[in-house]
Formats: structure tokens, C-alpha cells, sequence
């Protein structure tokens, strides 16, 4: 399998071995979140635009909530999101164009898979499972440049993400930054921000990952 130095870490990585953020790259759960912050709006002393939510979907759920409320108020509401996102969520989440196809050119290509998320773990590995995806490792609770540890041990090549801070998570990991304009940024706001590759959705990724991984080689 092809091998290359990291960059910010000085460890080896596999250039055929691929991170993945979750949420809006692999799982479409604009619904699934969507529902279970209507759920929790009669349980909350303070209002919540759910579409202004979806629409920025990315950060730790903390990081949202405490636009909403104040700082004191978030752990609980944390806790009651948690509570609900299971029956609620899970059901809703669906597959993004071509994410089942991106993830089997990986496979199919001798490599392994981690999905690096801002989603808590637990949440994260019963989307996974939900959704029949298999994966090597499942990192949660983790967003932008923070994901550059679990990247770079794992020895991730390249990170695909739909968020600008994806790409700050490939650079701290040393991983080429994969971009797909499914999220909230679009494809010119991905390439100015530093994408070393930006895709239309996942449908594009496994043309580009087997010219990558060929040229690598």
C-alpha cells in the first residue's frame, strides 16, 4: 500500500486509508436533527429557530446550544437532546448521494476507514450502524483542528468533510483535504478556504480517490 510522511505529525500515513466526517458527508441527518430540536423546544425555557440549526450544521451541539441559551443552561439541555436523539434521530438520518459507493472505493483499494466527527461518539457509532456503514474507527466529540490527532494516528491520506473546518482537520493531520459542497459552504467558499480538492458531493469520490491513490502510488 502507497505510504508518505505526514506533515504536521512526522508519522507515517496510508495514503489509501481515508478519514470521514458524519454528519452532511456520509449521513444526511438535516431531518434527524431537525426533529429532535422541535422535540425539545416544550421542554425549554428559551426559543431555538430549528431551520437557522440545520442550516450550520457542524460544531459540537454545545457550541450551537449556547447560542441559544446561556452557558448554565446548555449541560441540561445537552442531556435532553442525548435522551431524545436515539428514537428520534436514527430513524430519520439517510445516506448521502454516493457515500456507500466512496467508502467501498476505499475498501476495494486495500484501505481502512475512520470517521472523525463533532457528533458524541455514542450518537456517531449508532448513526454508523444504522446506516450498514463499515468503518475501522469511529472518533466523536471532535471539531476542526482537533480532529487532527485522530487523523494523524490512524495515518489517514486524506479527510473528506463538507465544512470549512474539515479542512482545518485534514491540515492538523496532515491529510489531504477532500471538500464536498453538501453542507453549508459552497464550492467556491470550500476552494477559498483551502481545499485541496473540492467534489459536488460523494458521487465525484471515487474517480478522484483511485486517480489519488494511482498517483500516489
Amino acid at each position: 500500500m502507497p505510504m508518505r510522511h505526514s506533515v504536521a505529525f512526522g508519522i507515517l500515513c496510508q495514503v489509501n486509508s481515508v478519514g470521514f466526517d458524519l454528519d452532511l458527508t456520509l449521513a444526511d441527518t438535516r431531518a434527524a436533527i431537525a426533529a429532535v430540536y422541535e422535540a425539545m423546544l416544550p421542554r425549554l425555557a428559551y426559543p431555538i429557530d430549528v431551520d437557522v440549526v440545520v442550516s450550520r450544521l457542524g460544531p459540537p451541539l454545545e457550541v450551537e446550544l449556547a447560542h441559544w441559551m446561556p452557558e448554565e443552561e446548555v449541560p441540561a439541555a445537552v442531556a435532553l437532546y442525548r435522551e431524545l436523539y436515539p428514537a428520534i434521530a436514527l430513524p430519520a438520518t439517510g445516506i448521502m448521494p454516493g457515500a456507500r459507493e466512496a467508502l467501498a472505493a476505499v475498501r476495494d483499494a486495500g484501505g481502512r476507514i475512520i470517521v472523525v466527527t463533532g457528533k458524541n461518539a455514542l450518537h456517531a457509532r449508532h448513526t454508523v450502524e444504522a446506516l450498514g456503514f463499515e468503518v475501522d474507527e469511529i472518533v466523536g466529540s471532535v471539531f476542526g483542528a482537533d480532529k487532527g490527532q485522530a487523523l494523524a494516528s490512524f495515518g489517514a491520506g486524506a479527510y473528506v468533510g463538507d465544512h470549512v473546518a474539515d479542512i482545518e482537520a485534514a491540515r492538523a493531520g496532515g491529510a489531504t483535504s477532500v471538500a464536498v459542497a453538501t453542507g453549508s459552504f459552497t464550492a467556491d467558499q470550500l476552494i477559498d478556504h483551502g481545499a485541496d480538492v473540492v467534489l459536488e458531493d460523494l458521487t465525484h469520490f471515487a474517480g478522484w480517490f483511485d486517480s489519488w491513490a494511482a498517483a500516489s502510488a
